[in-house]
């Protein structure tokens, strides 16, 4: 028999086991309730960790003598104290990431149980070497945003968590880059780690999505239930007789049939019919068209007062909203499912959606910098990422009665969830910082958090898996990566089952279970001038910027990821062929001087490829990037 002294893990008495909710419990033998033909079954539970961290508990019934107990193999001193019944067994010395096997056998005398309960990971500090990142592709991430910023981005901020530990914190920029003019700022505050940024709709999955789905877990909705049994008969008996101009059907009755089958399910899909944007705060929209008109009247018109009396206005103008499509027969993008879904939480919990949220998930985790209306809850202004310079209007492209026209910071930016639901919708609406929001994004690998349980494993299986076998590239909300379909924000390395969001006020959230990944990176991106407004009036000059792509950072990462050979040649060639390609960015519809900021975002590539080459004596790349300036400089004037 193996001495006491040979064993690495051994059990503690403690006096009792703490509150709280649990990954898994089962009670041996027999923990699934009957017995198993193969007989070994119910002596052996896995569970999900990461190493380095782990404590599992276990109660004693009956009066157990003995038992044995290994945990991923390794056998547990498991000697008793007969005064004693409850024990902790620290397993951080030989957890391993993800599965985690215990097995626990003869049990004596018969009928003597034990229980074991076992918490979720947390999220403790770490190191990118250990977790398999290497430190020079943050290095070039971030000469790449400092490069950007010193050409006119705005500013960004970014989180990573692997494995259970958080390994990068990282900002760049000021929480403003710009005065209504369009003059940099050099005064404004730089950003912190703590700096709140609207997430835009990532809202959609950090707050909506999430309370569906522990609303799934704990039974008290599912996702074939009809919209209607939950808003009442309104939602369809409001229906106008509005023809849209390119609607699928001119029958009112046939258009209020469809959407009295709508299921949450539908909406989760964004195939549930409504039109991408109604513009509900927009008295100059033309609802049948679906366009921005200053000679229309938006017949779905809810005010724009930014007021407590707004979201019950705007209940009403969604109740009155035809179908635009048949539901099912198309994938429509539309804030408007959210708008719903967020009313759904509402009404299903009966409290505010944002107090509900704070109650179920923000307060518990610790994460008191993700809250919807900053400025309401004691957030100041330069505690935000600033986002457009005037208001909602596109530098003054667009104008209509009641809109913002100062530059927006602690406001969310979206005019549905400002002016329509004063600040707190489904849809847009909060705002966080990246670390807060890798923690939350945690809990979408195991479920829960420490003693904290969220959801259940199906559950997050459901709302992450493809809607459609056609339709990789969509969950329950979820964007997938599905087929390399969202290489773009999450990297061409990421597995299928990426799951994630961006926002359009320039944010990204991005959950990797194959890697055990999470990333939060935001900017504030449309904190610049409209490049141009003929163009196109939703086109910042900060899009233009690499740092504005989101997907590079996730790209840049998984160079080299768990590897131990020195990643730094294939960066160098990255970036080449990112200051190469760049160029490809530079529109060739209009003229375009060195001061257009896609020929700015060459020149700041061309500067990390320079400053790089010259540090490792590469004379190939040193050529190229003075080549490349000297025809920017050819084409586009001195």
């Amino acid at each position: 028999m193996t001495q006491k002294e040979d064993f690495r893990l051994s059990l503690t008495p403690v006096r009792e086991i703490p509150d709280g909710a649990w990954q898994k419990r089962a009670v041996f033998p027999d923990w699934q309730g009957y017995t198993d033909d193969t007989l070994a079954m119910n002596s052996t539970l896995s569970f999900q960790g990461y190493h380095g961290q782990g404590t599992l508990y276990l109660s004693l019934q009956g009066t157990p003598v003995s038992f044995t107990m290994y945990v991923n193999g390794l056998r547990v001193d498991t000697s008793l104290l007969p005064e004693h019944t409850v024990y902790a067994l620290d397993c951080a010395p030989v957890m391993r990431n993800r599965t985690n096997t215990v097995q626990i056998a003869n049990i004596t005398p018969l009928g003597a149980t034990v229980e074991l309960l076992v918490p979720f990971p947390t999220v403790l500090d770490g190191d990118m070497v250990t977790e398999g990142l290497h430190p020079e592709t943050l290095e070039l991430i971030s000469d790449i945003i400092q490069s950007d910023i010193r050409y006119g981005f705005p500013s960004a901020q970014l989180a990573v968590v692997r494995n259970g530990r958080r390994l990068i914190r990282r900002c760049w920029g000021r929480v403003n880059r710009y005065d209504p003019d369009g003059k940099p700022i050099d005064s404004a505050p730089p950003v912190t780690n703590d700096t709140l940024y609207d997430l835009a709709s990532v809202t959609k999955m950090m707050a909506t999505n999430l309370a569906l789905q522990k609303l799934v877990t704990d039974g008290k909705l599912k996702p074939e239930t009809r919209i209607v049994d939950v808003l009442g008969p309104a939602f369809v008996e409001d229906t106008i007789d509005l023809c849209y101009a390119r609607g699928d059907s001119q029958d009112p009755d046939e258009i209020r049939s469809w959407k009295s089958e709508l299921t949450v399910r539908d909406l989760l899909c964004h195939q549930g019919g409504f039109p991408p944007d109604p513009s509900y705060y927009n008295i100059r929209f033309d609802a049948a068209r679906q366009t921005f008109d200053l000679n229309a009247t938006n017949a779905l018109y809810a005010g724009c007062a930014a007021d407590e009396s707004s979201p019950a206005d705007t209940f009403k103008a969604i109740c009155k909203t035809p179908l635009y499509y048949r539901p099912g027969t198309r994938t429509v993008y539309s804030d408007v499912d959210y708008m719903i879904l967020g009313m759904v939480v509402e009404h299903v919990t009966g409290e505010p959606f944002d107090r509900w949220l704070k109650e179920q998930f923000y307060a518990p985790l610790g994460l008191d910098h993700v809250t919807f209306s900053p400025l309401k809850h004691g957030f100041g202004p330069d505690d935000c990422a600033a986002t457009e310079l005037h208001g909602n209007t596109r530098d003054g492209s667009r104008m209509w009665p009641g809109c913002r026209t100062h530059t927006l910071q602690g406001e969310v930016h979206d005019g549905k969830a400002f002016h329509n639901m004063n600040g707190i919708s489904g849809h847009a609406g909060l705002f966080g910082n990246a670390t807060d929001l890798t923690t939350l994004a945690f809990t979408m690998l195991t479920g829960g958090y420490g003693n904290l349980r969220f959801f259940s494993r199906n559950v997050i299986d459901y709302f992450s898996s493809p809607k459609h076998p056609d339709a990789g590239n969509w969950g329950m909300g979820w964007w997938r990566e599905g087929d390399s379909q969202r290489a773009f924000y999450f990297g061409p390395q990421s597995g299928s089952g990426t799951v994630g969001h961006q926002g359009w006020t320039g944010t990204l959230i991005m959950i990797d279970s194959s890697r055990d990944l999470v990333i939060a990176y935001l900017t504030n991106k449309i904190n610049s001038p409209v490049t141009d407004a003929s163009k196109s009036a939703d086109r910042f000059d900060g899009n233009w910027f690499t740092s504005a792509s989101l997907g590079f950072v996730a790209q840049l990462l998984s160079v080299g990821m768990d590897e131990s050979s020195d990643p730094g040649p294939q960066l160098m060639d990255l970036l080449a062929d990112m200051a190469v390609e760049s160029r490809k960015l530079i529109p060739t519809d209009r003229p375009i001087t060195m001061t257009h900021p896609a020929v700015r975002n060459v020149l700041s590539k061309l500067d990390v490829l320079n400053s790089r080459a010259k540090a490792s004596g590469n004379e190939t790349y040193i050529r190229l990037a003075e080549r490349i300036r000297g025809e920017l400089y050819s084409t586009y004037g001195a």
